[in-house]
């Protein structure tokens, strides 16, 4: 009778408890060690490797069935709660929702790579295959690529973090050869983008962005001449200490799901400041060199994009159709800086070759996007940093663009095929230039040329942003690193 009356007096009090703050649980029929049945290690993922939120949900789960698995035991208190405070179970139901919400996420990513995968195994679209106004042969598999871009719509939530202050933080340069890391920033937080695929919900998000602009950071921090880096890795490392003690989500994954976007060429410098942002975070970069840290399967390669006043060109917004005849073989103008300029300058400028133009700064009695549309192919040689801005304004002008780099990660390569719409040379091939670029079939050039005019709006930034272009591809590769998931 006594043990009755002290059962009874505990429900009442939890329940009291409950109401107060404001939590709809009923209490009289739910037996405590339920709660540890919710608190439940997920079903086991089809995918290679656990995900970054199947180790957070095991942990997550693992604790709460600690807190409230406790009730349940073999001694009599417990299992009739007179020991257990109402705040503490509240404190196991909170721990216990969480749990939930987080395996929630988890199982719509694991149906998400499920729909991929049978879109792989599918193979490519066929000719008269939907995709959009995608074109097949750009792709390494549309379909795959098409299904994988649709779950993204359906499903991506990204948490902004909202801490920090502009101009370093929630700001970044939108009107220069960096212009793609202040654009991501302003549509990530105020586009229409972020209506779609933000979330204030960070218990919500798949993914945790940390909206610091590198190149403010030099701006503003740097100290030239120096060439020290260590403010720059300093300001990281507060941001990052600053959100892992507010937030219990760096922390659950050691960074795993959260990523940065930096055009800088100090981009990968600045990401040393923290150890786990450098070596598990997702890091956007445009100097996406893979000699130096940048590892393809967990970072993303962005477009380096010039838009001096914040547009295209006019002269690059409608080239001539395929029929009007360009007069140059090849056109290249540029600084002389980084080891691979110096080779090609050294045997093509000033030779007197009709067919390819090299210069340095180019004379200013001539144009440069003029030049570009009328040369078949454009030399894109890598400066002091692997990426170029002329790659796409290649796109652009409908030059095939002609690379000579060494271990540059092409962006969005994980879904383009490069090779249907540029040309890759070797370095040691500069001398052979003219002989590599003649010997290539009319039919393949118009290949070429079609291939440039279908991957086009994967390289345009748009205000607002539109659905395939450049921030949704951006996003697109966020979204794969997320999923772990390699579109081949």
């Amino acid at each position: 009778m006594e043990t009755r009356r002290r059962i009874a007096a505990a429900k009442a009090a939890l329940c009291l408890a409950c109401l107060a703050s404001g939590a709809l649980v009923l209490l009289w029929s739910l037996d405590f060690g339920a709660l540890a049945r919710f608190a439940s290690d997920p079903p086991e993922m089809k995918s290679s490797s656990p995900t970054v939120h199947q180790l957070a949900v095991r942990k997550e789960a693992t604790s709460s069935s600690e807190l409230v698995g406790g009730a349940s035991s073999p001694s009599a208190e417990s299992a009739v709660g007179v020991r257990l405070s109402p705040r503490r179970n509240a404190t196991a139901i909170r721990k216990t929702e969480k749990a939930r919400e987080a395996r929630k996420l988890e199982l719509g990513l694991a149906q998400a790579r499920a729909a991929i995968r049978k879109a792989t195994k599918l193979g490519d679209c066929p000719s008269n295959c939907s995709g959009h106004g995608t074109s097949k042969s750009v792709y390494r598999n549309r379909r795959a690529f098409l299904q994988s871009y649709m779950e993204m719509e359906r499903r991506f939530k990204v948490y902004v973090y909202s801490e920090g202050e502009p101009p370093i933080v929630h700001d970044g340069p939108c009107k220069d050869i960096y212009t793609i890391e202040g654009r991501f920033i302003q549509d990530m937080e105020h586009g229409s983008a972020a209506a779609r695929f933000g979330t204030r919900n960070p218990r919500r998000a798949h993914a945790y962005f940390m909206p610091f602009s590198v190149t403010r950071m030099v701006t503003y921090l740097y100290k030239p001449p120096t060439y020290d880096v260590t403010p720059l890795r300093q300001f990281v490392a507060d941001y990052v200490r600053a959100v892992s003690a507010k937030y219990p989500f760096w922390n659950r994954t050691r960074g795993a799901d959260h990523f940065m976007v930096a055009c800088h060429d100090w981009g990968p410098h600045a990401s040393h400041g923290d150890p786990h942002l450098y070596k598990n975070s997702i890091r956007a970069l445009c100097n996406a060199n893979a000699s130096e840290g940048f590892n393809p399967q967990k970072d993303v390669s962005l477009p380096e994009i010039h838009l001096v006043d914040g547009n295209i060109s006019p002269k690059l917004l409608s080239p001539p159709p395929p029929h009007i005849p360009r007069p140059l073989l090849a056109f290249f103008a540029g600084g002389l800086h980084g080891p691979i300029r110096p080779l090609l300058l050294r045997h093509w400028k000033d030779k007197g070759d009709p067919d390819i133009r090299v210069y340095g700064y180019l004379p200013k009695h001539l144009d440069y996007y003029t030049l570009m549309l009328q040369s078949r192919f454009c030399l894109c040689p890598s400066g002091y940093e692997v990426a170029s801005p002329r790659i796409v304004e290649s796109v652009y002008a409908e030059c095939v663009p002609v690379i000579i780099s060494e271990h540059y990660v092409l962006p969005f390569s994980d879904v383009l095929n490069w090779d249907a719409f540029s040309i890759k040379v070797e370095v040691s091939a500069i001398p052979r230039l003219k002989e590599i670029l003649q010997a290539i079939p009319e039919d393949e050039y118009r290949r070429l040329r079609q291939g440039l005019r279908a991957v086009r709006r994967h390289f345009v930034l748009n205000q607002p942003a539109k659905r395939f272009d450049v921030f949704h591809m951006v996003l697109h590769s966020i979204w794969l690193r997320r999923l772990n998931l390699d579109l081949g």
